[in-house]
């Protein structure tokens, strides 16, 4: 257990520092929202599946109002721990729940985040029909989320055996791919959270269409070759994909290991600040 723990904080930090370098700045220049300079005092910010909350640890930092939103308890539990002693650590929220039992009505905000998470949502249609009401009017979001065809679209590093060094294994077809899982002694539970990724692993081309049917407007779209994240964890610099690889459709899913999408609110077209 001190073990896992451990894991988690490091997770928080490598959460933190590619929020800090990479997803701070892409919001700031495409979304005209400023986070930095030496306050964010009065902007909102929601992270929906927020786990312990490193991506949040950015914002809160500046001075932003934060709220972090998550199914697992034990998740919000370590983000409360984590966070004990933060200077700005009244300006937290943390709610451990359903993010369709959170009133919109009561809570509207300047920046909405799913990074590595709405991947993992059934069902992310409903999901994007009801964000934008948790979004004042002109307002964004963002997202980062792994195609998924790329090598590891399926999560499968997170396999104990030699299978979490495979690439491309979770395209099998389901009964092959369990069978393999099997094979190679991983355990039921992490078997069925495996299949449930592939049951909710998204393409962009799939979450383009999303978007367009909610029309929800992208502001900024960047699609890259080495995720921004893998610099931390595996010392690579990121690389933005070559233009020509960018506007390859469907075939781009198998080479593109990270999306980033700043989407504006539909309901801003026609409002005054």
């Amino acid at each position: 257990m001190q073990e896992r723990h451990k894991n988690r904080r490091l997770y928080f930090e490598e959460q933190s520092y590619t929020t800090e370098k990479y997803v701070i700045p892409f919001i700031e220049q495409w979304g005209g929202v400023v986070v930095g300079g030496d306050t964010g005092e009065g902007l909102r910010v929601l992270e929906i599946g927020c786990g312990e909350g490193g991506n949040l640890k950015p914002f809160l930092d500046r001075g932003c109002e934060c709220t972090g939103v998550d199914l697992n308890g034990p998740q919000i539990e370590r983000a409360r721990e984590f966070f004990a002693g933060h200077p700005h650590e009244n300006r937290l929220t943390l709610l451990h729940k359903d993010i369709y039992n959170v009133s919109p009505d009561a809570h509207q905000y300047d920046i909405i985040m799913l990074r590595d998470v709405i991947e993992h949502i059934h069902c992310q249609e409903k999901l994007m029909h009801i964000l934008p009401r948790f979004l004042k009017p002109h307002g964004v979001m963002f997202f980062a989320f792994p195609p998924w065809m790329m090598p590891f679209g399926g999560h499968q590093q997170i396999c104990r055996s030699r299978l979490s060094k495979v690439p491309y294994i979770h395209l099998l077809p389901r009964r092959w791919y369990s069978w393999l899982l099997h094979r190679c002694g991983e355990t039921d539970k992490r078997i069925e959270e495996l299949q449930e990724i592939k049951e909710t692993g998204i393409t962009i081309e799939r979450w383009e269409r999303i978007l367009r049917a909610e029309d929800l407007p992208v502001l900024k779209r960047e699609l890259f070759f080495i995720n921004p994240n893998y610099e931390v964890k595996f010392g690579l610099n990121p690389w933005r994909a070559l233009p020509v690889l960018r506007r390859v459709p469907y075939i781009r899913d198998f080479y593109i290991t990270a999306a980033y999408y700043l989407l504006g609110n539909a309901r801003g077209k026609d409002e005054n600040v």
